[in-house]
């Protein structure tokens, strides 16, 4: 089954892969790992999980403004993620997309942590502010 959203576009591009979904907020400065992309943060529904070559689904990040250059360095590290999706991004997550150059689409006309679940392939178009979904298994929402 096939789902296309549409969203605001914040860092353009064209990322796909498996979805990595979580209902918590990411900080990219100390809960993940920039050389391996190992989610460290004790406690996260993703620790242990790497979101390298992933789209990342998550609500928004959190913490310092050093993520958006953790951000980086795992784009220099070749373990970024393919693409993210926010629920709604703030400002550290969009300047790392941004300077990272990986596509980033926030404000879904339907929330993509409830759309979207790990496993499903997801493509993102940032430039026009779509995602498509194509879910696991061929199962419904």
């Amino acid at each position: 089954m096939k789902i296309v959203l549409k969203g605001r576009k914040i860092s353009k591009g064209m990322g796909e892969g498996q979805a990595l979904v979580s209902s918590k907020p990411i900080s990219f400065l100390g809960g993940v790992n920039p050389d391996t992309g190992v989610i460290v943060e004790r406690g996260h529904d993703l620790e242990g999980l790497c979101i390298a070559g992933r789209v990342l689904v998550f609500p928004r990040g959190k913490g310092s403004t050093g993520g958006s250059w953790i951000i980086l360095r795992l784009t220099e590290n070749k373990v970024a993620p393919k693409a993210i999706i926010n629920v709604e991004t703030e400002p550290i997550v969009a300047v790392g997309a941004i300077i990272s150059k990986i596509p980033l689409i926030d404000k879904l006309d339907k929330n993509p942590i409830e759309a979207i679940r790990t496993g499903d392939f997801v493509k993102v178009d940032a430039n026009v502010g779509s995602v498509t979904i194509f879910k696991l298994g061929g199962g419904g929402m």
